[in-house]
């Protein structure tokens, strides 16, 4: 009986050692993530400890950053991994964050859908970005290719710019894909207004990088940015 209690006591004692030391590192992610988010303005969603010891890792509204355990320094690198061949630590937590946000915009995109669909990509447009006009004319060699394309909105020059009214109305027009065709091929569209996700389909590509159109995000998570020929684009596929 004696070693009973000798034993139950030292497991209640490593509980609450384990529950103190839990309660602790959430008191200290709450305190860098306040600290962060006054002192610079960025929203923070996620903190956690990051592949390399003594730094946090940072999801936050201006893309993924690091920071001391004390909060008192924020980098913005890529983290490699030697003894794993090179691998990009940062580029895979960023990976996870295009997925999860390209699954929370699926029913807000708009989607050009190959008949015989082999793979599905998205893709951060402008309607009025050069690039972006030479990928849509090549539509239906993306779709011959069963490449499904799917359209989250980047207006480039923000959220206050006729662009972003434009795409809002593209959006919210009742065939978008029609709306979307015109306004590629430098056509006006009927101005329109509706609970749209054009703004934060634009803070979603902030967060993740994107600083121009067209990007694209791979089904792996992966992003190439700027403008690729549907041959390129179903080779880079195919390599997945």
């Amino acid at each position: 009986m004696k070693n009973w209690f000798k034993h139950s006591a030292l497991g209640l004692a490593l509980v609450l050692s384990g529950a103190v030391l839990a309660s602790s590192q959430v008191d200290n992610f709450d305190a860098v993530k306040q600290k962060i988010q006054s002192t610079l303005g960025m929203k923070v969603s996620s903190i956690a400890d990051s592949p390399i010891t003594g730094l946090l890792q940072l999801e936050t509204d201006k893309g993924l950053f690091y920071t001391s355990k004390d909060g008192k320094f924020l980098l913005q690198a890529r983290v490699y991994n030697l003894d794993a061949g090179m691998r990009n630590e940062t580029e895979l937590a960023l990976s996870k964050m295009r997925l999860a946000g390209v699954e929370e915009f699926k029913d807000s995109v708009i989607e050009y859908k190959a008949k015989n669909e082999k793979y599905v990509v998205d893709v951060f447009t402008d309607i009025t970005c050069g690039y972006c006009r030479k990928l849509h004319g090549e539509m239906d060699k993306y779709n011959d290719l069963g490449i499904t394309v799917r359209y989250l909105a980047y207006p480039r020059e923000g959220l206050r710019g006729q662009t972003y009214k434009n795409m809002v109305s593209v959006w919210c027009a009742s065939d978008p894909q029609e709306a979307m065709d015109d306004a590629k091929n430098g056509q006006t569209v009927a101005s329109k207004v509706c609970e749209n996700k054009v703004a934060e389909q634009y803070a979603f590509g902030q967060q993740i990088g994107v600083n121009g159109t067209p990007n694209i995000i791979l089904p792996d998570g992966s992003l190439i940015p700027g403008y690729q020929p549907p041959n390129l684009l179903e080779q880079a596929l195919k390599a997945l």
